[in-house]
């Protein structure tokens, strides 16, 4: 058995044992395949915590983690430039799922934990064409993975690290076989709560909802290393934090997000529910940040997104690939195209999370600007996952 062979072995077990997720792969006309994973949803019983009201928002304490939720996690993603504008796309997301809410009281072990934690990080190089990707994960003990908030907020997987350091900065670290990534990341504009004041409802049942918010602009500097190059790089990093335990409605396949970075110092995030039928959630919704940081909510009745190209995977499966994002109420019309069309994260749940760029109207005004968009339930049903 290859060493990849037995690490794929290993990890689906840990999986199967605590029940991490409920996948269930897709043939490309949208059947279930009897080739792909099912793995046992989460036990309602288990009295998680459900997102149902709302959240009195405290920081640095909700940086941190929220273990009476079953599913959380920190997500940043960005657009980098070397000096002579070599772009690079990055995402480093770590995931925490607890296996129960109850906290460890009498098992005394230092192997003992209730929590596993999932890491993906990928580079986008966009002279070369590559997408580079990495999953790795742990159970939350020995110190193998897990979050602090003292004396700052950190979270890490293994060398994998997110670290505050002073009020507005966080050093950013990931590195795996042929690519690797160092950043410094200031935030400039603070936290932006999304949805309903950090509650962001996603389908019609009591919890179906997380706690969701985000840091739409942080300016990076660092290094980014590809087959042992090294470039010097700046740009804009963007961090969504969400924690729940029941997001997806029954009827929910996957989503469709959008975090754009406007030329003019505005950010936009969108994101659209689709249904089995193949319809669009009323849920959906989305933040519009102006320059001073203040928000604007978003209702699904207030955007469009329109799919204008799609893009097809070597076995078969159809992801779109460019779209018209407009809104009357907000006065915006904006085309997006990835860098890249072929950046899918093959994991244990198969999603394309890749770098955009875009440009249009905005109030009237020419704007251009990079973002990232995360597109899911294309290959497999992200039921039971979130």
């Amino acid at each position: 058995m290859s060493k990849k062979t037995m690490l794929l072995v290993v990890a689906f077990a840990i999986l199967v044992i605590f029940g991490m997720f409920a996948l269930v792969q897709k043939n490309p006309d949208g059947s279930p395949s009897n080739s792909g994973i099912t793995l046992l949803p989460s036990r309602p019983e288990r009295n998680f915590a459900l997102a149902d009201e709302k959240w009195n928002f405290k920081f640095p304490r909700d940086l941190g983690a929220h273990p009476q939720f079953q599913t959380e996690w920190w997500y940043y993603t960005g657009n980098l430039f070397d000096q002579n504008g070599r772009q690079f796309g990055y995402q480093l997301t770590f995931f925490r799922r607890a296996i129960n809410p109850e906290p460890l009281t009498e098992r005394t072990s230092n192997w003992a934990t209730n929590q596993v934690y999932l890491a993906h990080f990928t580079i986008t190089d966009v002279l070369q064409k590559q997408h580079y990707q990495k999953e790795i994960i742990s159970r939350g003990a020995l110190g193998l993975a897990g979050v602090q908030l003292n004396p700052d907020f950190q979270v890490n997987l293994f060398d994998w690290t997110i670290r505050q350091i002073g009020e507005y900065q966080y050093e950013l670290k990931a590195e795996s076989e042929g690519f690797s990534i160092q950043l410094m990341l200031t935030d400039q504009k603070g936290i932006i709560l999304n949805g309903d004041q950090g509650l962001s409802k996603k389908g019609p049942e009591i919890g179906n909802a997380s706690y969701y918010f985000s840091q739409t602009r942080l300016d990076s500097t660092g290094i980014v290393t590809i087959a042992d190059q090294a470039y010097s790089v700046t740009g804009n990093s963007w961090m969504d934090h969400e924690f729940g335990s029941s997001t997806l409605g029954p009827s929910q396949i996957g989503w469709d997000w959008f975090s754009l970075q406007m030329d003019n110092n505005f950010e936009l995030m969108l994101f659209q529910l689709r249904e089995n039928d193949g319809s669009i959630s009323s849920t959906s919704s989305g933040t519009l940040v102006d320059s001073d940081s203040s928000t604007i909510r978003l209702g699904n009745e207030d955007f469009e997104i329109q799919v204008l190209e799609t893009w097809k995977t070597d076995d078969g499966f159809t992801y779109p690939s460019q779209w018209r994002i407009s809104s009357k109420t907000e006065k915006f019309d904006l085309t997006v195209t990835p860098v890249l069309a072929d950046q899918e994260n093959r994991f244990f749940f198969r999603y394309w999370e890749g770098s955009v760029r875009f440009e249009g109207l905005y109030q009237g005004q020419h704007v251009t600007g990079y973002g990232y968009v995360e597109l899911t339930g294309y290959a497999q049903s992200m039921q039971g996952v979130f």
